[in-house]
């Protein structure tokens, strides 16, 4: 029989590597209890161990209570009296263990039951007044803090960045720690035209051989080039392989399964944001196929996980903290591409799992906060906070929604084959040898990635510097290949280029964006999952860009030569500036990311946002539209929703609908032919009879019933909770042995002289668990496991207790109705 599976059953996925030891119990484990809480347990990722033992990382709930004085038990001789802990809360009780799902209903009660407490006190003197206030005010104190902290984070992240990854190329002799862009700044001997190259920046070749030409002095860049990002690679696997295997990964799909109620501790530690601030600057240095937009959400919520611990309204409520994750999340977003309402309706949309009004609030605040820090630092140089400012002088044509429609289709199709691919790869890399050589894989990886991309300026350029390049609309000052068209120009046109036919460096520039699109799409599948910190939006981003870059000059060319056809005669006359290729670049961008996320409205206002391009929401809306159904037609899950079923987390996605007629009793354990479910009784067992029933079981929690014969349900009381009540009041009290009678009763009946002292644990029961029919629709039970978190449900008919359904069972049954694997489902 398998009731509620506990950590015996627990596989760990390729960033979950560690569980709680939870195969027994026995006398003296309270201590051991609380070690195997700590929030960075023992992880184990292959070809090491690691034992992380920093309890004040995030400290499991309560913790701070030392010893309890709510005990009231007399000794063997005061055989009346009744072990009590109404009084006060015993240290852990109401905690959860490790990879275990939270219960949303109890932690909300819990709330309530504290803020009507307070709310009644402040009536009573002054200073509980000012407790209410500053406990009011505390929410918005704490979303403050944690825009300030992800925003100087983000900036601090940028900056270095953009200097590692020019360390590559060359250094700046005026100043080391200066980029070749503001190496270049001061320099009084830089032209507009080359503003590029200036005498205080030396390429490696200059500072080795003397030389920057020649074939040698190519090799020897060459060379540098490739041994820097194996440098910086090697260092990135090795920090998160020795101190923060939680810090690898995009961390996003994690994230989502934590918002909807699950518990993994250190993920969120902050060790963890050390690590994984670090080894983001050196993997985006090291010129992978990755981005840092991802990962700084994870960066961000680590900030708010941390921060929660100052406030005890957020530090001992798991449902609240989630909660501030939420806001977290949003300002992730915000300063990773610096569109602050992009992130709110981000985490509202993709993340998170419960999102209230309120949370909506703090999450603009948060978000606005992190984006005027980011805006304060100016990592990028330019007094803009959007990433890639874009400055279009052309309106769109209703024509162009088709090819606008074609690259929605093409993103489509990318996402869907992105997913796929490398999900197939990332199980291959979990189920074989593969995944035991974390820092081979890498580096060979990054060695490919170098030698490939050096020969090609698109390719060997940062990411962000390439959507730039390609999102870029030419001007009569431009230098770069992409504007290098024949001189027809129209001086009419202010300035600016009108279509034209194409130069020699346009030519040049489009067979090196089809090499580069294809590198992208290729690497990018084995680069998304290794053991470092890996964003994918601006990977997706770049495969959106070129594509739709490439597509968007084949416009314009056609426009040029064939201005007579019937498609372009009403509206593009010779001569004229119709076609914008930076626009269709944009619109591309939006189509792949959205193909492989399934992100709609906040991938359109994050795309707007992010260039400024407000007049081109249409064309985005329409892009992001059919790229969507596309890439649902060839698969229901997005990206990350993938990593989630790959890695058996429980997460219940809301978007999917259950259609299956199937009843409550066809999901519950035990099933027939099983044995008799596992119960508790209310007045009749004694200590020794649930310690047996806890040791010979893994289940996380045991209904409690009036008697055995009845089966007529009082409650639900969790292992975790039985364990160290009991462990307590062994320490508290000599008198407590074996055959003392442990009571779920509000009164416990006159015990004869001299009988041991009896244990009152009604504190720790849950009065009022959910419950189902046994002849109640599945989908109805789904929808309920979906809108109020639960993480198990009971099972009665007439009021007997017939069985339970699990969080994990209804994963489980969901899986099979859908022809999967159910025993994918590694945690509860």
């Amino acid at each position: 029989m398998a009731m509620w599976q506990g950590s015996s059953e627990w596989n760990p996925g390729p960033y979950m590597l560690g569980a709680m030891d939870n195969r027994g119990f026995h006398q003296g484990s309270f201590s051991s209890f609380q070690s195997s809480s700590s929030d960075e347990d023992l992880m184990d990722i292959p070809g090491t161990a690691m034992d992380f033992s920093m309890r004040d990382d995030v400290p499991p709930l309560d913790r701070e209570i030392e010893g309890n004085k709510s005990y009231n038990g007399g000794g063997i001789g005061s055989s009346n009296r009744v072990m009590d802990f109404l009084e006060e809360p015993i240290p852990g009780v109401g905690t959860y263990d490790d990879f275990n799902t939270i219960d949303w209903v109890r932690e909300k009660s819990r709330d309530r039951d504290r803020h009507r407490e307070i709310t009644n006190k402040s009536k009573e003197s002054t200073w509980a007044l000012i407790h209410s206030v500053s406990d009011a005010f505390s929410g918005w104190l704490l979303m403050l803090l944690i825009g300030l902290l992800s925003g100087s984070l983000a900036g601090l992240i940028d900056i270095s960045a953009h200097w590692m990854t020019d360390l590559k190329e060359g250094i700046c002799t005026g100043g080391f720690w200066f980029n070749h862009e503001h190496c270049c700044w001061n320099s009084e001997h830089v032209t507009f035209e080359h503003r590029d190259k200036c005498p205080e920046w030396n390429s490696w070749s200059q500072l080795i051989i003397n030389t920057d030409q020649g074939a040698f002095a190519y090799i020897v860049n060459y060379f540098m080039y490739v041994l820097w990002a194996l440098l910086f690679a090697f260092l990135a696997v090795s920090l998160v392989k020795a101190f923060a295997p939680y810090a690898c990964g995009s961390g996003i799909p994690e994230i989502k399964t934590i918002l909807s109620g699950f518990i993994i501790r250190g993920y969120l530690g902050k060790w963890t944001l050390v690590i994984k601030t670090i080894t983001l600057v050196l993997a985006v240095s090291s010129g992978l196929s990755l981005g840092k937009e991802g990962p700084l959400v994870h960066v961000a919520c680590c900030c708010g996980n941390i921060l929660c611990h100052c406030f005890n309204k957020y530090r001992k409520n798991e449902a609240k903290r989630r909660e501030v994750l939420s806001a977290a999340a949003a300002a992730g977003v915000s300063v990773a591409f610096g569109a602050p309402i992009g992130g709110v309706l981000f985490s509202l949309e993709e993340v998170s799992y419960y999102f209230p009004l309120k949370t909506l609030w703090r999450s603009f605040f948060a978000a606005l906060v992190a984006a005027f820090t980011l805006r304060s630092i100016n990592p990028f140089g330019n007094s803009r906070l959007v990433l890639f400012y874009v400055e279009f002088h052309t309106p769109w044509h209703l024509f162009e929604l088709v090819p606008f429609i074609v690259l929605g289709i093409f993103g489509g199709l990318w996402g869907a084959l992105f997913i796929r691919t490398n999900i197939a790869w990332c199980r291959k890399r979990k189920t074989t040898q593969l995944g035991k050589y974390p820092v081979v894989e890498v580096l060979i990886v990054t060695a490919i990635t170098a030698i490939l991309a050096f020969p090609n300026e698109y390719t060997r350029m940062s990411t962000s510097e390439l959507i730039s390049e390609l999102f870029n609309d030419c001007g009569l000052l431009d230098s770069s290949k992409l504007c290098d068209y024949e001189n027809h120009f129209n001086t009419s046109k202010g300035g600016e280029l009108p279509d034209r036919p194409a130069g020699v460096g346009v030519y040049s520039a489009m067979w090196q964006l089809a090499l580069t699109l294809i590198l992208k799409i290729v690497i990018t599948i084995f680069t998304f999952g290794m053991k470092i910190p890996s964003g994918l939006f601006i990977p997706s981003m770049a495969v959106g860009a070129i594509a739709g870059r490439l597509l968007g000059v084949g416009m314009e060319q056609l426009a040029y030569y064939h201005h007579d056809w019937g498609i372009f005669n009403s509206w593009c006359s010779q001569g004229a500036d119709c076609i914008t290729p930076g626009l269709y670049a944009m619109v591309g961008a939006a189509a792949c990311l959205g193909g492989v996320t399934r992100m709609t409205v906040s991938l359109v206002v994050i795309m707007f946002e992010l260039t400024g391009g407000l007049e081109y929401i249409v064309p985005l809306m329409a892009a992001a539209m059919t790229s969507k159904w596309v890439a649902d037609a060839l698969g229901r899950e997005g990206i990350y929703d993938a990593h989630i079923r790959l890695n058996g987390y429980p997460f219940l996605e809301a978007k999917e609908e259950f259609a299956h007629k199937t009843l409550a009793m066809d999901v519950m354990k035990p099933r027939r032919n099983d044995p008799l479910l596992t119960v508790l009784t209310q007045d009749s067992m004694t200590v020794e009879d649930v310690e047996t029933i806890i040791s010979e079981t893994t289940y996380s929690g045991f209904p409690v019933v009036v008697s055995r014969e009845s089966q007529r349900l009082v409650g639900f009381v969790l292992r975790r909770d039985l364990i160290i009540s009991i462990e307590n009041a062994r320490k508290k009290q000599d008198g407590v042995v074996s055959t003392s009678i442990i009571y779920f009763t509000e009164h416990s009946p006159p015990m004869p002289p001299y009988t041991p002292p009896t244990l009152k644990l009604r504190n720790i029961l849950d009065l009022s668990p959910f419950t189902v029919t046994d002849l109640t629709p599945m989908e109805i039970v789904v929808d309920i496991f979906r809108k109020l978190g639960l993480r198990q449900c009971l099972v009665t008919h007439n009021g007997r207790l017939l069985g339970i359904i699990t969080k994990k069972d209804v994963l489980k049954h969901i899986a099979q109705m859908a022809n999967q694997d159910p025993d994918s489902i590694l945690f509860n």
